[in-house]
């Protein structure tokens, strides 16, 4: 009779994730954007830790094969994204190529601002040699920098930092994913 009793109460337990999955999936589909585990707990009126392992328990599951999107963690946020490999199927129902490629002038500058974060337009056109004010404008258009903020100088210049869209754009989960620095100087040691 006891083994009757726990195996109801494993079915039990299996059913209750199942409906916490169900209701994970539909807080971040209509919420849209990305979602702390804090505001997810309150939801589920569950603790934290026990949130935290459904949601990973979910990401494993997103990750198979037959899975159109993915749970992605970004800066202690979860959202669900499409998977990489579908974006040609999903640029033709939007029928919009949202994922051009950036000009190497755009690359440049969405690097230096990455590794330089917070840094003004001047400082970045001091790297580059060049002036970088459309490099900028393409890259606040498409959101993958923001305008965080105005250095403590002469005139205020405004500083750029990396938005949550470019972690996304690249498959990021947060900025420490970046190679370091170090890492290109080797390489390009090792080329030339």
């Amino acid at each position: 009779m006891k083994s009757r009793s726990v195996d109801q109460l494993e079915m039990n337990e299996v059913s209750m994730k199942k409906r916490y999955f169900s209701i994970i999936e539909s807080i971040l589909f209509v919420s849209g954007e990305a979602m702390n585990i804090k505001e997810i707990a309150d939801i589920l009126e569950c603790d934290i830790e026990y949130t935290y392992k459904l949601l990973q328990e979910l990401k494993k599951e997103y990750e198979k094969e037959e899975r159109g999107i993915l749970l992605i963690n970004m800066n202690d946020e979860y959202t669900l994204v499409t998977k990489s490999e579908n974006s040609s199927f999903v640029q033709k129902l939007l029928k919009t190529n949202s994922r051009q490629s950036l000009s190497r002038a755009a690359l440049e500058t969405l690097a230096i601002i990455v590794y330089r974060q917070p840094i003004t337009r001047v400082e970045i056109d001091e790297i580059r040699g060049v002036k970088s004010d459309k490099a900028i404008q393409t890259l606040l258009e498409r959101n993958l920098i923001k305008e965080s903020g105005r250095k403590h100088v002469l005139g205020r210049p405004i500083m750029y930092g990396t938005t949550d869209e470019f972690l996304r754009y690249f498959g990021l989960q947060n900025l420490e994913q970046m190679p370091s620095l170090n890492e290109f100087i080797q390489d390009s040691e090792e080329e030339g």
